[in-house]
């Protein structure tokens, strides 16, 4: 059984590794969609997870990105969707101790999954 919960941030990045002329190499923001989904047998209280639980979790990491230049980040000087994701799920799996995925949207388009 799986459950997910749904989180959002705004921040700014570029990507310092690109060459020069393009788009991403400067200076952007995105409205950026989190989706982490846990997976597991429901516990003798009925949940995979509490959401309560999963909310305490993730939302403090959210909020030390929110409205925020990622590069200056620990660990995101190069803040691709896919390092964004990978810094993301190491920062959870420190507290959630069931199978579960972390995907970023960066647009509505575009997502990433880890």
């Amino acid at each position: 059984m799986k459950i997910a919960a749904q989180y959002g941030f705004e921040a700014a990045h570029q990507l310092p590794r690109l060459p020069e002329g393009h788009k991403c190499k400067r200076l952007h923001g995105h409205n950026y969609k989190v989706e982490v989904v846990v997976e597991g047998e429901p516990d003798v209280r009925g949940f995979v997870m509490d959401y309560a639980e999963l909310d305490a979790i993730v939302q403090p990491i959210i909020d030390k990105i929110d409205h925020r230049y990622l590069n200056d980040i620990d660990g995101l000087e190069n803040p691709t969707s896919e390092v964004l994701v990978m810094w993301l799920r190491d920062r959870i799996a420190a507290d959630v101790k069931l199978p579960f995925t972390v995907r970023i949207y960066e647009t509505p388009r575009y997502w990433v999954e880890a």
